[in-house]
């Protein structure tokens, strides 16, 4: 029996999307289908993109937007790509097909508010009961975090890049 839970990876520390993704492939290890959907990730390119291809028919990755939002010259076309990944996320929700969905940097999309909080807490409350949903980004809105069945803050301590240690491949990309 499955209990789907509302998983929230949050805060400034590193590794939210590390996190996620390793749940991804911890299902798709057990033959669970799982959908990621990374809204502004951009055409960056980093590891887990080669990784997930490795899970062929088991883990969808999607990647939406176009880059870091908050340094933008187009909000309006931001919105839209946010808006379109919202649909995607809903349809994955809805399509009774997935195991876990990964809505990877979703926090942003409400915290700059181009997604509605409500209707999207509608949305992720009232899915299946067995699927689990794991939302990562910082500035996860308090709505969010009080209907989470699982939050975890991940906290800067100490990062190299203090030390002037450049990110490296492996291990920030």
């Amino acid at each position: 029996m499955t209990n789907g839970l509302l998983i929230v990876f949050t805060g400034n520390g590193k590794g939210k999307t590390t996190a996620a993704l390793g749940m991804a492939m911890r299902a798709a290890g057990h033959g669970l289908k799982v959908c990621c959907i990374q809204f502004i990730k951009g055409s960056w390119q980093y590891g887990e993109l080669d990784a997930i291809k490795r899970f062929e028919g088991l883990i969808d990755l999607h990647v939406m937007g176009k880059g870091f939002t908050w340094k933008s010259e187009n909000l309006e076309e931001d919105a839209r790509l946010a808006r379109e990944g919202w649909d995607l996320a809903c349809t994955a929700i809805a399509s009774g097909i997935y195991h876990t969905v990964v809505l990877d940097e979703f926090t942003y999309l409400l915290h700059y508010q181009m997604l509605e909080i409500d209707p999207c807490l509608q949305i992720l409350t009232n899915r299946n009961p067995n699927q689990h949903v794991v939302i990562t980004g910082r500035y996860a809105p308090e709505q969010l975090l009080a209907v989470a069945d699982l939050v975890t803050e991940m906290r800067a301590v100490k990062h190299p890049l203090q030390a002037g240690i450049k990110a490296q491949k492996g291990i920030e990309f």
